[in-house]
């Protein structure tokens, strides 16, 4: 089980999270990661909105949200996804830097996924949100 100071709750908080941050999917899961940005004080206007600044989302702990549809499967195969994905996250979320929040949205794949393929699809598509973008070539 997450601690309280780890789990996201408000809506605006996933939305936050995944309107701002980096999208990766893999296999049975996609990944929104927002990872906190320094703010410089020489600059007067911040890309963030007024109301996403505050000290709760920059020097808290990790937090982590999940998102299972009913497009998974039905209320018992949804919450057996979503104990398996919160007990995965868990022991990744001390590896993020503080001030960052996750979310992890469930595909259908899952509901038949194994839970090694849930952990091996949950560290790749972690480790492509925290890899540096490159440059694109066209």
């Amino acid at each position: 089980m997450l601690a309280a100071a780890q789990r996201l709750r408000r809506s605006t908080d996933f939305a936050a999270a995944v309107r701002g941050g980096r999208r990766a999917g893999r296999g049975a899961v996609v990944v929104h990661l927002s990872m906190p940005t320094a703010l410089d004080p020489t600059t007067a206007t911040s890309p963030e909105p007024a109301r996403s600044i505050g000290t709760e989302h920059t020097s808290g702990p990790a937090r982590a949200g999940f998102v299972v549809s009913k497009a998974v499967g039905n209320a018992v195969v949804r919450n057996r996804v979503r104990r398996r994905l919160r007990h995965l996250v868990r022991d990744r979320l001390a590896a993020l830097p503080d001030g960052s929040t996750l979310v992890v949205r469930a595909l259908p794949a899952a509901a038949d996924a194994s839970y090694p393929r849930l952990d091996a699809d949950l560290d790749a598509a972690i480790a492509a949100a925290t890899a540096p973008r490159g440059r694109r070539s066209r």
